[in-house]
């Protein structure tokens, strides 16, 4: 494959494919998959699937047969067994987590809602992009019975060579400090992945640059649980709309249970996505 600096990631390397079961799979999704198959390819790697089923609320036993069902017809086989951040051990790792991150004081409880958010940029003229929240929840000591947890990740700025993108930098608190539980009790994305990726041996991150923002608090949050270095990050351009945004399941955009029921093959599927994004073999 063109592209990628791959000359860092070591042989026999471990990457993920990490879908949410929240809707099915589309062509984005099989970009992604393209992406990271034919990285762990090129350097003699292996794939985890990884099912990130955090949302109890939004994930569904049917998206997470049919995910496996879809990549199995398109050919993308993982290396290991699928795991689920609703697995035992899973929620095992994040609540030890919770708990290192309370030890070092960096757990506060957050009423903020998004409409404190809005009314702070109304106020200010600017969204918020620093440490903390609008309604200095930290200073108030709310304890857990506020309706999210959030960590104090601190200031500054995260930087790291991105295989595709380079040197690649961005602040640690871009929308504020991190929420790691939710209002409805879920451990959240942004906390699950750092841990997972650390217990599961992850050492390349391969994923759309639409995540390229979130990387530096996921970095920040690494160090702080200690994993002294982050794994290596790839950031692959996403497939966009003729308006310029994403495919999102929501919007039930170009799906593969329907490319498959208008009898597309599976080679052109996967060939189709890969063009849309850029990617040679």
């Amino acid at each position: 494959m063109t592209g990628p600096d791959l000359s860092r990631v070591p042989r026999g390397a471990l990457t993920r494919f990490a879908p949410a079961p929240t809707g099915y799979l589309h062509l984005g999704h099989v970009a992604n998959a393209a992406w990271t198959w034919d990285v762990a390819v090129a350097v003699g790697g292996r794939v985890l699937l990884r099912i990130e089923d955090h949302d109890r609320q939004r994930s569904r036993a049917e998206y997470d047969a049919a995910m496996r069902d879809d990549l199995a017809w398109l050919g993308f086989v993982p290396d290991l067994a699928p795991v689920r951040q609703t697995d035992a051990d899973a929620l095992a790792a994040y609540a030890v987590a919770l708990e290192h991150l309370r030890k070092d004081r960096l757990v506060y409880g957050c009423d903020c809602t998004r409409s404190t958010f809005a009314a702070w940029a109304r106020s200010t003229g600017r969204g918020w992009a620093d440490p903390g929240c609008p309604g200095e929840c930290r200073e108030r000591g709310l304890g857990d019975g506020a309706p999210t947890l959030r960590v104090a990740l601190g200031e500054g700025a995260e930087s790291w060579r991105d295989l595709l993108l380079g040197p690649s930098e961005g602040p640690v608190a871009l929308a504020g400090d991190l929420v790691i539980r939710d209002r409805h009790g879920n451990w959240t994305y942004g906390l699950c992945v750092v841990v997972d990726d650390e217990r599961e041996g992850i050492d390349l991150v391969v994923r759309g640059e639409d995540l390229l923002a979130a990387t530096p608090a996921q970095i920040r949050l690494a160090r702080l649980l200690g994993r002294p270095s982050p794994p290596l990050y790839l950031h692959h351009p996403l497939i966009r709309r003729p308006d310029g945004s994403k495919l999102s399941k929501s919007a039930g955009d170009t799906g593969v249970r329907e490319l498959r029921t208008a009898g597309v093959p599976a080679r052109e599927v996967v060939e189709r996505a890969r063009a849309l994004t850029g990617l040679d073999r």
